[in-house]
């Protein structure tokens, strides 16, 4: 095995390793979540050097001025103010999801009108249409980090996978007898993962355009799927109160996560794929070790319905999002609530971090979205302007930029 380069991962931290391994170059990471600014960098040096053997003793000091960049990088706080950029008029009909590719230059919008566009979102001009379903265009995604393909899954019963250069459609995923309402690709942009209403979840083969399993076992509508970041592991959750974890190497099931008593709203695992963390109706959040399927902890605090939930980038926190008006910050190791953002007068719908992990945004009926501290639970800043519910709202990789979604038929580009 042979060193060809170290690159850095900013979100979460992280070194990422390219190496050359009988003519084929590969790469893997190491991952360095606990890095804080404060952190002994000469220390962590030496036990990487002894846990890597590809980190070599003429490699530790270029790994040292990595892990510095990166402690910069972490130092940075940023109290960036954000304005509205762009309104963009996207669609005759309301929209229904936004997405951003890895880098934040291009972001998609999924719609009533039966069609996702494609937009720049430096200049907030619209690249391409993607047209060709006979319903309405439900669930959209990237496949990041590569950003070079598209999927949108549709109340017609179908998938299709779009170039994202020329806006061609590559294949027409066709299997689901009911409407697909999420999907997800793998990390290796090999396969996407389809969700539907017809209870089953569907694996397709990105190059040939086949499918690759049926997940069956769910006894009501799915409707929420991800993807482990290794790619081995599959999260879905029903209308039935159950989450599944399935192989995507063999799509069998691995353990059924019981313990909600209402409509499951959010699955997904955390980085480093130790935990899963499931939203329900039921007004909690549940947390489980992704190694045995056991439940490690109930988030509890709200007064209704959790509409949305997610870990930041390097899973330490957890956010939830409630149609009580208010979302939550609870850390991951004690599971004790650190923060709660209160001031929203609707439900929130959507929640998320930025990448470094230090800001929270939430989008809600009220109209507004806004910019929380995500360890004081501060308001730092209200995002008006859109005149229906914001349903959708998303940082991109950098955190300097926002885009909102609502069902005023408009998308707002902040900077």
């Amino acid at each position: 095995m042979k060193l060809k380069s170290l690159l850095l991962r900013y979100y979460p931290p992280g070194i990422m390793l390219e190496y050359e391994r009988r003519g084929e170059l590969k790469t893997r990471s190491i991952d360095l979540l606990d890095l804080e600014p404060s952190t002994d960098v000469n220390a962590l040096v030496e036990e990487i050097h002894k846990a890597e053997p590809l980190i070599t003793a003429s490699r530790t000091e270029q790994v040292k001025l990595l892990i510095q960049r990166l402690q910069e990088k972490l130092g940075q706080h940023g109290n960036h103010k954000f304005y509205l950029f762009k309104v963009l008029r996207a669609h005759i009909l309301p929209l229904t999801n936004v997405a951003l590719n890895k880098s934040g230059s291009c972001f998609i919008t999924g719609s009533y009108d039966r069609t996702c566009k494609l937009w720049d979102t430096a200049s907030g001009e619209e690249l391409h249409t993607l047209e060709g379903h006979r319903n309405v265009v439900y669930a959209i995604a990237f496949n990041n980090p590569y950003g070079d393909k598209i999927a949108t899954g549709s109340f017609d019963k179908t998938c299709k996978l779009w170039s994202v250069e020329t806006g061609k459609c590559y294949h027409t995923f066709r299997g689901h007898t009911a409407e697909i309402v999420c999907l997800s690709f793998n990390p290796q942009s090999t396969l996407v993962a389809t969700g539907s209403m017809d209870t089953t979840a569907k694996l397709w083969n990105i190059k040939n355009g086949e499918e690759v399993f049926t997940l069956t076992g769910h006894s009501a509508e799915i409707i929420s799927l991800s993807f482990n970041t290794s790619g081995d592991r599959i999260v879905t959750g029903s209308f039935d109160h159950t989450v599944a974890v399935w192989d995507a190497d063999t799509g069998r099931k691995v353990y059924t996560l019981i313990g909600h008593c209402a409509e499951i709203s959010s699955a997904l695992f955390s980085w480093d794929c130790s935990l899963i963390l499931t939203g329900s109706m039921d007004k909690t959040c549940m947390l489980w070790d992704a190694t045995n399927g056991k439940c490690v902890a109930t988030l509890t605090g709200h007064d209704d319905e959790i509409l949305d939930s997610c870990f930041d980038y390097a899973g330490k926190l957890i956010a939830t999002a409630s149609a009580d008006g208010t979302a939550r910050v609870f850390s991951a190791a004690t599971r004790k609530c650190i923060a709660k953002l209160e001031g929203h007068e609707g439900e929130i719908s959507k929640v998320s971090f930025n990448p470094q992990g230090n800001r929270l945004l939430t989008g809600s009926s009220d109209k507004t979205a806004r910019i929380w501290d995500a360890q004081t639970g501060q308001c730092l800043q209200v995002l008006e302007g859109h005149t229906d519910e914001i349903f959708s709202c998303a940082f991109n990789y950098k955190g300097n930029i926002v885009i909102t979604g609502s069902k005023d038929n408009t998308c707002r580009i902040w900077r």
